[in-house]
């Protein structure tokens, strides 16, 4: 299913925020519409037939004008559950890997493993907030990791699943990269690279790497180590789209697998996540 950009679209039903985030996508609930040139000039939209405020300013609500202008989120949409640590299975990390406190997800890091979701999910709209602690933070996301994959992992065998990677990465990654390789750093990039791992496949939407692999952000959006960011992951009939802290960026389509589970990644640095919530779609 291809939702266009939502850069001249407003949502009509409810929606999600987190406190202290403005948040500025549109969920798959909620009535999708262009918006009008009158609706744009006025201020205004018609929602169910009344003309309606486009931007309603309470506590539970925020308008995301640098994205789409008429979007107003609210704290209360159906279908989400949030996720804490009994939703999650440890894979292949040390017992002291992961520690959660008050709701929020720390690890240290090492060694490079995952934690999964129990159960395996197709289609889904998953919201995670995450932060490095040290600068050139490595870590991700990972959307329908298979569970051939994960039973490797089980044995002993090899590191990180088989799926689409959402990647999160610091931006100090770029400067260490290259002064440890001598190389230019332009096959990723450190605002939401979205890629296969493994024998998975997908076709990246542009711009893409060098190698045709990971389709790149068209923005750059996310903020660096200690500041926290937000993820919105929506996965659908095999199309992953990635928006970073309000804005889509990123994504792909035709993926192989299309189902499996999420997995949070620890990958040499620590990393902490919060605020995960997630929908399971049709």
């Amino acid at each position: 299913m291809r939702i266009p950009s939502l850069s001249r679209f407003v949502v009509s039903g409810p929606a999600w925020i987190s406190a202290g985030c403005v948040l500025t996508f549109a969920l798959a609930s909620g009535a999708l519409r262009s918006m009008s040139s009158a609706e744009e000039a006025a201020g205004t939209r018609e929602i169910d037939g009344e003309e309606t405020p486009a931007v309603e300013a309470d506590e539970t609500t925020v308008a995301a004008r640098a994205f789409a202008p008429s979007i107003t989120l609210r704290s209360d949409d159906p279908g989400f559950v949030r996720l804490g640590e009994d939703d999650f299975v440890n894979v292949n990390c040390e017992p002291d890997t992961w520690t959660w406190k008050d709701g929020v997800a720390h690890s240290t890091g090492k060694p490079i493993g995952v934690l999964r979701t129990k159960d395996v999910v197709r289609n889904f709209e998953l919201l995670v907030e995450w932060r490095h602690l040290t600068s050139g933070g490595n870590s991700g996301v990972f959307v329908w990791a298979s569970p051939e994959s994960i039973a490797m992992l089980e044995r002993g065998e090899g590191r990180l699943p088989h799926g689409i990677e959402v990647q999160v990465l610091d931006h100090g990654y770029t400067a260490q990269y290259e002064s440890q390789t001598g190389k230019k750093a332009d096959w990723f990039t450190t605002h939401g690279d979205v890629f296969p791992t493994g024998p998975a496949r997908m076709k990246p939407f542009p711009p893409v790497s060098p190698n045709g692999e990971r389709s790149f952000p068209s923005k750059e959006r996310s903020k660096p180590t200690p500041e926290w960011n937000q993820y919105y992951i929506r996965a659908i009939n095999g199309e992953v789209r990635l928006w970073v802290n309000g804005e889509e960026v990123s994504g792909g389509t035709e993926c192989k697998p299309a189902t499996g589970y999420l997995c949070l990644e620890s990958e040499g640095a620590p990393v902490e996540f919060r605020n995960i919530f997630l929908r399971v779609l049709p």
